[in-house]
């Protein structure tokens, strides 16, 4: 029992003691704020009405008879209706003495799915991508060792119509380029020609979109005709920036499918659906450029997975959910052959889930992929690491795959984040401007280099050591930054100021690390006795406090699906034990118990601090 459960369980033996048994009351408690005095406060507020006394009274009277229940606190003071409660030093130590860092939170035996990354074949990865990847990585790190049984996952989005968008401009403008001839990797490679469709669309289209906004265009496929008037009607009707946005938007999509380039395009889907020959090799060469320039990334990240879907193989099964819910009347067919799902009822709206020449769309693919997973893992949740512009998907995947009476619905989870800017603004793919995951890792690298050989303490390394410690001084950095942010907030990514070695940074937390080791190689620390009944200094204690909440966080983070737990949890630990090194002497110290009693401390320390990195995908280096 850890000493939060050992206090509130003091305190509810108190409170029956001098008030009776009852359910009216839960206890609870939270730490101390920092400008008082304990480690522990309870809110004595709820219980003034049994006592009939005085918050203050109240307070005091509970401090009194906790002392007597609860033998770990050892004294208490009243700040009106708050009871604060300091353990004894005697405790914390022995809390030292018996600390394992190594131990672990009993397995759970639920199995859950975390798929991340799942990025589509058209374009190389970008920081947005890095975010999710990162993300992804450590929830699935953090539920492992949280006690949950997981599997990673990657959808592969490999074909579709922005698939085919790559393909077609290789086709007409790529002239026989392949990576090697190009020097470029397969996955920029690709993404090179999606960028060539969109400015070539652009060009064949920009004057029809300017007269549709106007409301000057006309298409002879009298159903598309009629899809555009009404849009412009709502775009007439909307008042609000988000909706206006939206109907322009809808506007300008039905007017560039209706081009040569978008015909063309999705005449190839078709094929591809069809089995053409020619066009399967096409897309299966160029998915092949692709998922080489991919692993090289994942593989510099750190990350992996240990389950591999992807949409070719499961846009069919989709397919078959849709005949499903048209037969049991959950869906439902347009006049051009489009199937819908009218969720108006629930607040959302209607939902395409399979086009009328019968192609799939997003959504026909993920009710097969969710069919799926739990049929082949038997998962009990499967958590999507999606950014916060696709709510509104999962919404509807979610409620459709429980209309459709999947008994896993309910283990659906959508962990959900937002975008990352740059301080140049939002990334977009379509016009070339993403910053490019790999031109990243590089400028991280290179920067790591930089500020490494600044402070002028690598003497003596070799150069395989140097580059070790860049890329990992490299990648705390980078994922560091990324993970300390909740994830359902937006955030801005600043290179430089990530790598900043003083800061709340991962590069801060590797140094404390290797501080640790430092001490411990000098001394020869292998290991050593320590008594429980040393005088500790405020900083120790506070150490060992956080120490000791290290499983709390763990679990918690993982019901959270929050990385960013982790790191503030790890930069306190590591700022904590900074205290102590400033504060107090430990090889220097002449007392052999309370030497002993540091070393130990810094061990530990070092032990929990690494294993908290770990979680959120960092490598500590031994000397830096």
């Amino acid at each position: 029992m850890n000493i939060e459960d050992l206090i509130i369980k003091g305190l509810s033996s108190a409170i029956e003691q001098l008030y009776g048994a009852s359910t009216d009351v839960e206890v609870k408690i939270e730490k101390t704020k920092p400008i008082f005095e304990g480690d522990y406060t309870f809110v004595v507020f709820p219980l003034v009405r049994r006592s009939a006394k005085s918050p203050e009274a109240t307070a005091q009277e509970l401090g009194e008879a906790v002392l007597k229940t609860t033998p770990q606190v050892h004294q208490f003071n009243v700040i009106k209706g708050f009871l604060n409660l300091s353990v004894s030093p005697s405790f914390w130590a022995e809390a030292l003495l018996n600390f394992d860092a190594q131990s672990n939170i009993p397995r759970k035996g639920e199995k859950v799915m975390v798929e991340y990354s799942s990025p589509n074949t058209n374009k190389p990865l970008h920081l947005g991508h890095i975010r999710n990847i990162l993300l992804g990585y450590s929830i699935a790190e953090i539920m492992q060792s949280a006690g949950y049984d997981v599997i990673k996952a990657n959808l592969i989005n490999d074909r579709g119509i922005h698939i085919c968008k790559s393909m077609l401009a290789w086709q007409r403008f790529g002239n026989g380029e392949n990576p090697h001839s190009s020097g470029l990797k397969g996955d920029h490679l690709v993404g090179k020609y999606y960028v060539v469709f969109e400015n070539k669309l652009q060009e064949q289209t920009s004057d029809d979109v300017a007269l549709a906004l106007e409301g000057r265009w006309n298409c002879k496929d009298q159903n598309i005709q009629k899809r555009y008037q009404d849009a412009f009607e709502k775009l007439g009707q909307a008042k609000e920036e988000k909706q206006i946005a939206k109907f322009k938007g809808d506007i300008k999509d039905l007017v560039r499918n209706q081009s040569d380039l978008m015909q063309t395009c999705q005449e190839m889907l078709r094929q591809w659906e069809a089995k053409n020959p020619e066009i399967i090799d096409l897309w299966s060469t160029m998915n092949g450029w692709v998922y080489e320039g991919f692993n090289r990334t994942y593989e510099r990240l750190g990350v992996d997975f240990d389950a591999m879907y992807y949409e070719s193989n499961t846009y069919l099964l989709g397919k078959d959910v849709v005949q499903e819910g048209l037969s049991n009347g959950v869906f439902f067919q347009k006049a051009d052959g489009s199937v819908w799902i009218d969720l108006t009822g629930d607040g959302l709206d209607e939902k395409l889930v399979q086009r009328g020449d019968g192609t799939s769309v997003y959504i026909t693919q993920d009710m097969g992929t969710a069919d799926l997973k739990f049929q082949e893992h038997g998962i009990n949740r499967s958590v999507y690491v999606v950014g916060n512009e696709q709510d509104y998907h999962f919404k509807v995947l979610f409620l459709i795959m429980q209309k459709m009476g999947r008994s896993y619905a309910n283990g659906m989870y959508h962990a959900s984040y937002g975008m990352v800017d740059l301080p140049s603004g939002k990334m977009k793919s379509r016009e070339g401007t993403v910053v490019d995951a790999d031109d990243l890792l590089q400028e991280m690298y290179d920067t790591a280099k930089a500020k490494t050989e600044e402070l002028g303490k690598t003497e003596g390394m070799t150069s395989e050591e140097l580059d070790n410690l860049y890329n990992r001084l490299s990648l705390a950095a980078l994922k560091f930054f990324i993970l300390k942010v909740d994830p359902r907030k937006r955030m801005l990514f600043n290179p430089q100021e990530s790598i900043d070695f003083q800061g709340d940074t991962g590069p801060f937390v590797m140094y404390t690390y290797a501080r640790i080791k430092s001490i411990l190689r000098t001394a020869n620390f292998d290991g050593c006795t320590i008594k429980i009944d040393l005088v500790l200094h405020a900083t120790e204690m506070e150490c060992i406090k956080l120490l000791n909440e290290f499983n709390g966080v763990l679990s918690a983070a993982a019901e959270e699906y929050n990385p960013a737990a982790i790191c503030q949890y790890v930069l306190d630990l590591a700022k904590s034990y900074n205290k102590v090194y400033n504060e107090v002497s430990i090889l220097k110290e002449s007392n052999e118990d309370l030497r002993n009693m540091r070393l130990q401390l810094a061990w530990q320390t070092a032990q929990i601090l690494q294993r908290s990195l770990r979680l959120i995908g960092v490598e500590t280096v031994e000397r830096m």
